[in-house]
């Protein structure tokens, strides 16, 4: 993250401390670095990537300060409903530090709805399976949620520490998203939150770096199953393909920006606290450094890691066989300054939450070769890191 020297920075011990839902926005890495920024000094209108990008630079530049942020959020339909802003005050310091695997020990949940219900999301599979057989659709995400009402409001900041806790190489956030009307009743904040293992993109100078994961497996309790299903996963010839596709799209849409870019061979496998996934870390050099971290954000998403390939016909399955919009779920969040470097993650292994409401969404990526229950379990297990959070023993 990039140092500030103004009065408006505070390196602070614990910036989940000033972290307050509804008027802040926060960004933790799995260096051990966190932001948290608090108060809105200028709003970014919402549009096409290439007018989100130049109003961006612009509305930096018209700060005067080297250290200005805009920090926000991205939906999965794209800039056109980009939630970006100026904050007036930004504090940096250490990243909630890991600890004992502990839930958040949250409100008991009165009502948990699952939309859709688990038939109709392998029902949706099975189709989405035919389409692809069909050609030429090589790979489709599809997204499912759960519906979890408590019996007393959530505890925003008390659920990005469990998260933070308990997933620190992940990149924990939580940022205020639009709907919220705290002076309806029910109404409150609105808050996207979540620990996301997968890094969109992040640029500094000229460098530049994305880490898409595709291919997952759930983690077992025991070290020796541990391990064997991640062999199993390294070894899967549908999980290589799911992974391959993905990386492909990541590394066609960033070598136009750069002179230089590497790309290794062989995904590795790396883990989570409740899943094994194929991560390919993908850096480069750009040929014009002045490019922001945004422009480069907005060129990559969605990735087919939550989308799926070719993109146009993705997106047109997702509407047709998903039952609502995902909002900011497979979004972006992320922090842009003054000279264009930052860092922009993939909302995933997040939920929205308002009051006593929260949202939970997981999705699986669709390929020949995978099966509806398959796909059913994998994001059963993905549910998993925002149930545990919440404190609750669901599934």
């Amino acid at each position: 993250m990039s140092a500030m020297s103004t009065s408006t920075v505070d390196r602070c011990t614990g910036p989940l401390d000033r972290y307050r839902p509804g008027t802040g926005f926060y960004f933790s890495t799995p260096a051990g670095r966190a932001l948290v920024a608090r108060g809105v000094r200028a709003r970014l209108a919402a549009g096409p990537p290439d007018a989100v990008s130049r109003e961006a630079a612009a509305l930096l530049r018209r700060t005067g300060r080297p250290d200005a942020l805009l920090v926000g959020a991205i939906p999965f339909e794209g800039t056109a409903g980009a939630r970006l802003h100026l904050p007036h005050t930004v504090h940096y310091g250490p990243s909630v530090a890991g600890g004992a695997d502990r839930p958040a020990r949250g409100p008991a949940p009165r009502q948990v709805r699952p939309v859709p219900e688990p038939a109709a999301y392998a029902a949706a599979v099975a189709e989405a399976l035919e389409r692809l057989s069909a050609g030429p659709l090589r790979k489709l995400v599809l997204a499912r949620r759960l519906c979890v009402e408590s019996g007393a409001p959530v505890d925003v900041r008390r659920l990005l520490r469990a998260l933070a806790r308990r997933d620190p190489a992940a990149y924990a956030f939580a940022t205020d998203l639009p709907g919220g009307e705290p002076d309806l009743p029910g109404g409150g904040p609105r808050t996207l939150v979540g620990a996301s293992p997968e890094l969109l993109v992040a640029k500094r100078g000229e460098r530049v770096v994305s880490n898409p994961l595709a291919g997952s497996r759930p983690r077992a309790a025991d070290p020796e199953e541990d391990r064997r299903r991640s062999g199993e996963l390294m070894a899967s010839a549908k999980d290589l393909y799911e992974h391959a596709v993905v990386v492909d799209a990541v590394a066609r849409a960033l070598r136009p920006y750069c002179r230089r870019l590497t790309v290794p061979d062989r995904p590795s496998p790396v883990a989570t606290a409740t899943m094994w996934h194929l991560s390919t870390r993908i850096t480069g050099e750009l040929a014009d450094p002045s490019v922001s971290s945004l422009a480069l954000a907005a060129a990559l998403h969605p990735t087919p890691a939550v989308c799926g390939e070719p993109e146009p016909l993705a997106r047109a399955a997702i509407r047709e066989l998903e039952p609502a919009g995902r909002g900011f779920y497979t979004g972006t969040v992320g922090w842009c300054d003054a000279a264009g470097d930052g860092e922009w993650v993939v909302a995933i292994r997040c939920a929205e939450v308002r009051d006593r409401e929260t949202t939970l969404y997981a999705g699986a990526g669709i390929v020949a070769g995978s099966t509806p229950d398959a796909e059913l379990a994998e994001t059963a297990a993905k549910f998993r890191t925002m149930l545990h959070a919440l404190g609750e023993g669901l599934e």
